[in-house]
């Protein structure tokens, strides 16, 4: 999705890729024809990057997060922020002391049909918002976890559905109901016994605007169907799934078809080029992108809340890529 973006924007020239596994380095280079780099710091001391995206497992964001930065190089980073707040919060840091812009992927908030979804909600139209549910229907195999084992694994990935799927569904709620005053929340493995993490989640979020929000999502549904989110308001019914449609209350519909272009997996959200392209667009403008540490960091700390309820223990670890440091410190909840 990332290398498929940068190919589109005429404004940005990807100048080397970098991947410790030997094989997926090799296809990358094949397929971009730019060279390819076992680790962070040769990549970054041999092409000097304006920017870096940042793709890999969770636990290891914060390591090159945190180098580039310092050198003063830009980075959007997929998300999560991090697998823990302690290197969330790191990481945060360095963006802070560095003259270099730091983005996070939360790409479903460009998505067109939640675009109009947030316009409808900012104004007066639609009344007062009196229910909000939100459903991820996906589907994981037992070889989706097998294939990369960091997914399966508490202290790679910090957590499983919730940090690696659904997370995109708390940002939307956190970005159109306002941050969390509460939250209540439970997990569990219901089809996946040969990995650790959960696979279905529940929570509840009582929002600091008064709305509360309810949330169901597990990837052991049968297929992948698109999210859903569905809001009963005073003069309307909004119901998102992949497209928008508005019924209201005096008979009156709206709908607002989503882009399936990115085919079979247009049920992730398919704005990554929009997100990215708005990025450099920011680059160019000298202004900060609007989506990042401190935004990034407010659903991890809704879905650590439901962990910690879960009584799973909040550890982080940064690695700097470079000096080989490593700290481990218990996350603030």
């Amino acid at each position: 999705m990332h290398l498929a973006a940068i190919d589109q924007n005429d404004a940005v020239e990807l100048v080397g890729v970098c991947d410790p596994d030997d094989g997926r380095r090799t296809a990358a280079e094949q397929a971009t024809g730019v060279p390819g780099y076992p680790d962070v710091r040769s990549l970054l001391d041999d092409v000097a990057p304006d920017a870096v995206h940042i793709c890999t497992p969770h636990d290891q964001h914060a390591g090159p997060a945190i180098e580039a930065l310092d050198r003063g190089i830009h980075v959007l980073l997929e998300k999560p922020l991090a697998e823990s707040l302690f290197a969330a919060d790191e990481i945060i840091r360095a963006a802070d002391r560095s003259s270099a812009t730091l983005g996070v992927c939360f790409q479903n908030r460009y998505n067109p049909p939640v675009q109009r979804l947030r316009e409808l909600l900012s104004c007066d139209s639609i009344g007062e918002v009196r229910s909000v549910n939100a459903t991820v229907m996906w589907s994981r195999t037992d070889d989706y976890y097998a294939s990369r084992p960091w997914r399966g694994r508490w202290e790679c990935g910090g957590g499983g559905l919730l940090m690696n799927q659904a997370i995109h569904t708390v940002d939307l709620l956190l970005w159109l109901f306002g941050p969390a005053r509460s939250v209540q929340g439970g997990i569990g493995n219901r089809a996946h016994p040969l990995v650790d993490v959960e696979d279905t989640a529940d929570m509840v979020i009582t929002h600091d605007s008064d709305v509360r929000s309810v949330l169901f999502a597990t990837v052991a549904n049968g297929a992948n169907d698109p999210v859903a989110l569905v809001i009963q308001a005073e003069s309307a019914c909004l119901r998102l799934a992949g497209g928008l449609h508005v019924e209201w209350a005096d008979g009156r519909t709206e709908t607002v078809d989503a882009d399936v272009s990115s085919g079979a997996r247009s049920y992730w959200g398919v704005s990554h080029r929009a997100l990215i392209d708005d990025f450099y667009r920011s680059l160019n403008a000298r202004e900060s992108f609007w989506i990042d540490g401190r935004t990034a960091r407010t659903s991890i700390a809704v879905i650590k809340d439901v962990y910690r309820q879960a009584g799973r223990p909040a550890v982080g670890v940064v690695e700097h890529p470079a000096r080989g440091m490593e700290e481990r410190k218990e996350a603030d909840a």
